[in-house]
């Protein structure tokens, strides 16, 4: 006889907070309970939606209000599955009205589910406020595990998982995101990234001009019907998306952590800045150097003086 699945709901103790069953393997389900107390943060799907667990749709069917991003995006969803909870707005412009809002009804008794409008909430989303105050205040936290764009694009990039670092989404504009990648150059990980389709073009030349050839995945339209994963080296996607402009659909950006590449020479930097001076600030020069080198910022910027006041003592010299 193949395994049961629980439906029975978590201890009712407010202080120990959702618990998970502890049915044995292969014994009958018991008829469903009250949840407990407290926040359970729900993973949704990211695209298809049947990429929701069986646990997971008890426990929204179940709880007392689903606490949501998008309150139309989240009741297609639910009426995919049946589901009619009362939902309560929960978004990065009123969540710190509706934080103690929602702590105070679960002091009360009540359960709150937690979703986003895709994907494992808290990530790249407000929802880790929520949870710190629930956790200062007491209020049990679990979480029903699921959907992430960030894993899942990791694991078709076909690149190192063993360690890797989820960054967010780069900055807009393209000297703090150069900055941001110079930052991250040494990082001896995988980095994973969220990216807006327009500025990608352009995101994936800077990154290709500070991080050089890694390879790279551009993973877009994850689990639904028109799912691509593009790879190569930075420099290839790079060239790919500035001549057929940017993709359609919502992209994870996945790119190798770096190899046995040499260390600068102070020569290396000198050459790299004094081509920098003569189209930048001294200030936006050392800057740009230090992302392109993974040198000190402090170190690049007191070199970078140097030069240019060289630069200028030599054209006094010259002058008649």
């Amino acid at each position: 006889m193949p395994p049961t699945i629980s439906t029975s709901g978590p201890a009712q103790d407010p202080a120990k907070g959702p618990q998970a069953s502890s049915d044995a393997e292969g014994s009958e389900p018991r008829a469903a309970s009250k949840l407990g107390a407290g926040l359970y943060v729900v993973a949704t799907p990211i695209g298809n939606a049947a990429d929701i667990t069986l646990r997971a749709l008890d426990v929204l069917k179940r709880a007392d209000a689903i606490a949501c991003e998008d309150t139309r995006v989240t009741a297609k969803l639910m009426g995919i599955h049946g589901i009619h909870t009362p939902f309560v707005s929960y978004h990065e412009h009123n969540a710190a009205k509706m934080r103690p809002v929602l702590i105070g009804r679960m002091k009360a008794g009540e359960s709150i589910a937690l979703v986003t409008d895709a994907g494992t909430p808290l990530v790249s989303d407000p929802g880790y406020k929520l949870v710190r105050e629930c956790v200062a205040e007491g209020v049990a936290v679990t979480t029903l595990p699921g959907a992430s764009a960030p894993l899942a694009a990791l694991v078709l990039s076909g690149l190192p998982t063993d360690r890797f670092l989820f960054a967010g989404f780069l900055p807009n504009k393209s000297s703090a995101r150069r900055a941001a990648a110079g930052e991250l150059k040494g990082v001896p990980a995988t980095l994973v990234f969220f990216e807006s389709p327009q500025r990608l073009p352009e995101s994936l030349a800077d990154l290709a001009d500070i991080l050089g050839p890694r390879e790279a995945a551009v993973a877009r339209e994850l689990t639904k019907l028109y799912e691509e994963v593009r790879r190569g080296p930075l420099p290839e996607l790079a060239a790919h998306y500035a001549e057929h402009g940017p993709p359609k659909g919502e992209v994870v950006l996945v790119i190798g952590p770096p190899g046995e590449e040499a260390t600068p020479t102070e020569a290396d930097v000198d050459a790299l800045l004094r081509e920098a001076l003569t189209r930048l600030s001294v200030r936006d020069a050392a800057a740009d150097v230090a992302a392109r080198t993974g040198q000190h910022k402090r170190a690049v910027y007191a070199r970078a003086l140097e030069l240019a006041r060289a630069g200028k003592e030599e054209k006094k010299g010259e002058t008649p």
